[in-house]
């Protein structure tokens, strides 16, 4: 009887370390680049630096969408290009609203090959938070 006892209370202890273990779940929305941007990519940057396995998806629309176009650049002249390409290397997915692009008139080939696109960005950002992603704007 200790003996199934043991087993049963391993059994439980290795599920409580498989839940600690899980990767949390998170969304970044962007409406807009010019307030958001910079900060936002830097918010994103230290959650990796802590937490490496961090699922993380930027959701943008509206006005956020504009740091993720070719050739947009920081308050400094740095291009986000670059600070995009890094995060994708560690995962991170960026998304752009296809409703704000017929809105605005954009084309999908004036965003950075790291963008991808989603038919709404709210739509995504709901969707997101019901599959348990924590929600985050910079």
């Amino acid at each position: 009887m200790l003996k199934l006892l043991r087993l049963f209370a391993a059994f439980v202890l290795s599920f409580a370390a498989a839940g600690a273990m899980a990767q949390d779940k998170v969304v970044y929305h962007f409406d807009d680049a010019a307030a958001q941007a910079l900060k936002g990519l830097r918010n994103i940057k230290n959650h990796l630096d802590v937490d490496p396995s961090a699922k993380i998806t930027a959701v943008t629309h509206a006005n956020g969408v504009d740091f993720l176009m070719k050739d947009a650049k920081d308050r400094n002249g740095n291009p986000y290009e670059v600070a995009v390409q890094e995060l994708v290397a560690r995962g991170v997915k960026f998304e752009v609203c296809e409703i704000t692009l017929k809105n605005r008139g954009l084309k999908k080939e004036q965003f950075i090959e790291e963008a991808g696109f989603t038919p709404s960005g709210v739509v995504r950002v709901a969707k997101l938070q019901r599959e348990g992603a924590a929600y985050i704007k910079p």
